[in-house]
């Protein structure tokens, strides 16, 4: 394990506050996402795809080279106090990439003319993503260790 020297987190964790922030976004963005549904569902369809771009970015990179995760660092880490939380950064990935399976699901509903099934599934992101950021419960992240298991499981002989 190696740390970040410039605020000494170890580099497979993350300070809790920046994944919070992150939710708080998305939030922001699927919220908007469900208005634009009932004024301009091609305009939600083309916000959607972005959040699942920040997503994947997410998924592949890790929290901290997500977007979101970038514009924490630069703008709102400076000005917090010393991290007094961290969290490990393997079950914030899973929990994108389950964002990226609602989000780009959501897209398909809309690129298919179904602003309910866009809605539907952009709703279940808004959840997931609320819960993060007002509760501070990562619903990716509880269901990481049940994916971990299942994924180790040896094949059978």
């Amino acid at each position: 394990m190696s740390i970040d020297t410039r605020n000494a987190i170890p580099t497979d964790s993350v300070d809790a506050r920046g994944p919070r922030f992150a939710a708080w976004l998305t939030s922001g963005v699927l919220v908007l996402v469900l208005v634009l549904a009932v004024l301009s569902p091609a305009a939600a369809a083309v916000l959607i795809g972005a959040q699942a771009v920040v997503f994947a970015l997410g998924a592949l990179n890790g929290p901290r080279r997500s977007p979101y995760g970038r514009i924490y660092a630069a703008v709102i880490a400076p000005r917090n106090g010393p991290v007094t939380e961290t969290e490990p950064v393997a079950p914030l990935r899973f929990a994108q990439l389950l964002g990226l399976v609602f989000s780009a699901v959501s897209l398909l509903g809309f690129l298919a003319g179904s602003t309910v099934a866009g809605g539907v599934f952009a709703g279940f992101a808004l959840f997931a993503a609320f819960l993060n950021a007002a509760f501070g419960i990562c619903l990716g992240c509880q269901i990481y260790p049940l994916a971990a298991r299942l994924r180790r499981t040896p094949a059978p002989n």
